[in-house]
């Protein structure tokens, strides 16, 4: 399937999409030193949720798909050098109101998980995620 949505995303900061389908994503993130907190390699949580919000958003996968709340857990640590690999799908469609109630959206639930190379999961959220009429900055 054709990505639709978030097309200049930094392979290198928030990850590859590995695949594509109607409802669902698969990204891949290499973590890397520049990513680290610490002496020990921690990486920094914003590039875990980084590559989660990504692929939430290619899940949903419309040129006007963003972000309105997020409610994650970061379950293990991430050191730097690991590959993740973040899956989405949406688990939940409805429509609803921009704020002022004059223009409609379509609000999709989307499931996030994260695994690093072993498989465990480091990271879970659901990504409340809005497509609007038009783009978020016209």
């Amino acid at each position: 399937m054709e990505q639709r949505t978030h097309r200049r995303t930094s392979e290198r900061l928030v990850g590859k999409p590995v695949k594509i389908e109607p409802g669902k994503a698969e990204v891949e993130l290499l973590t890397t030193e520049e990513m680290a907190v610490d002496e020990y390699g921690l990486v920094h949580g914003g590039f875990t949720f980084g590559l989660a919000d990504y692929a939430a958003m290619l899940a949903v996968n419309e040129p006007t798909v963003v972000l309105g709340k997020a409610e994650v857990k970061f379950l293990k640590p991430v050191r730097a050098g690991e590959k993740l690999v973040a899956r989405a799908k949406i688990m939940e469609e409805s429509e609803g109101g921009v704020g002022d109630g004059t223009s409609p959206r379509r609000k999709k639930l989307v499931k996030a998980e994260v695994f690093n190379e072993r498989n465990e999961k480091v990271f879970e959220g659901t990504f409340h995620c809005y497509v609007l009429e038009k783009h978020v900055l016209e």
